[in-house]
């Protein structure tokens, strides 16, 4: 891997750092502040009006860093506009509830038209440019021509991972330091066969560390929806364009996990009529309110990561 290919992850973090200081002061003029739900978790009480939307300086950085490179890699920016996509429905749902001061935001069929309109623009390139063919994991690299499956194969691997990063955003630094480690492990294993994905990986990857500098424990600023979307849009959209959209059940088990455990937390309250299974969902809650601090468990989570992006290169 060349210098060339570090360069992008460079950059993104400069410019990341540097525009969250300038970005924090003016979130709080504005007064974007977090709204914490009085029935979470008491502790976090203290966070609120801490400044959110904070995902806009890393989505710059990475547009700044990726329009440079486009020039030489073009195929960067399928990836690229569906991370911007879904970052712009995350503004839009951010600005309703933090300005319009509705605390639903978005209407959930609102939100889930607009992901579907660029989920599906993005996979009509898919098909159209890259075929319809995955790898299967664990299987020495075959590879499993999915015809007509593969449509809404990628619907449930875009929607699926964008839930799961929304959702990950729950403690300071958590759905950061896990995506840092997928980036940077999308970063490694692309660099000899889709250098253009190892360029936004990179970038992907410098944006967020340096986002992590001001979203870390005690956070000063939140990324909001409007960086938790462009996060799933990110992923998804690399992975699938490396043939790696199985591998998100394995390098992305800590998205799919806090899903699962919100489906499982409403199911179990609606059949038992009022009964919890975790203590609160998602799951990162429950381990806070059995008494794991925000650090121990945003430290646990990234090594996990680390342990399951080794397991997915060995898979591939």
């Amino acid at each position: 891997m060349t210098f060339e290919l570090f360069l992008p992850m460079l950059l993104a973090f400069i410019l990341s750092a540097v525009l969250c200081p300038v970005l924090i002061p003016l979130l709080k003029r504005l007064k974007f502040g977090q709204q914490v739900r009085e029935e979470g978790n008491p502790e976090h009480l203290k966070k609120q009006g801490t400044p959110t939307m904070g995902g806009i300086a890393f989505i710059a950085a990475l547009v700044i860093v990726c329009v440079i490179f486009a020039f030489r890699y073009p195929a960067l920016l399928p990836v690229l506009l569906l991370t911007l996509g879904f970052a712009i429905v995350g503004f839009i749902d951010d600005y309703i509830k933090v300005v319009r001061k509705h605390s639903e935001g978005f209407k959930p069929w609102q939100k889930l038209l607009c992901q579907f309109v660029m989920t599906g623009v993005f996979c009509w390139y898919c098909c159209t440019e890259i075929g319809t063919e995955v790898i299967l994991p664990f299987t020495g690299g075959k590879t499993w021509d999915m015809g007509w499956l593969y449509i809404p194969f990628v619907f449930a691997a875009v929607l699926g991972t964008d839930n799961g990063t929304n959702f990950t955003d729950g403690l300071d630094g958590l759905c950061s330091s896990v995506t840092t480690v997928i980036a940077l492990f999308f970063m490694l294993i692309a660099a000899k066969d889709a250098p253009h994905i190892t360029v936004i990986s990179g970038a992907f990857a410098g944006a967020m560390m340096g986002f992590l500098l001001y979203n870390s424990y005690p956070a000063k600023v939140f990324m909001g929806d409007t960086g938790s979307l462009a996060i799933g849009g990110f992923v998804a959209g690399a992975a699938i364009l490396m043939r790696m959209g199985w591998f998100i059940l394995i390098f992305g088990l800590i998205y799919v996990i806090e899903v699962v455990s919100v489906i499982i937390q409403v199911g179990y309250f609606k059949l038992t009529h009022g009964k919890r299974f975790f203590k609160m969902a998602p799951i990162h809650h429950h381990f806070e309110l059995s008494g794991y601090s925000e650090t121990r468990i945003v430290f646990m989570f990234s090594i996990i990561t680390v342990l399951l992006c080794f397991i997915s290169y060995l898979a591939k």
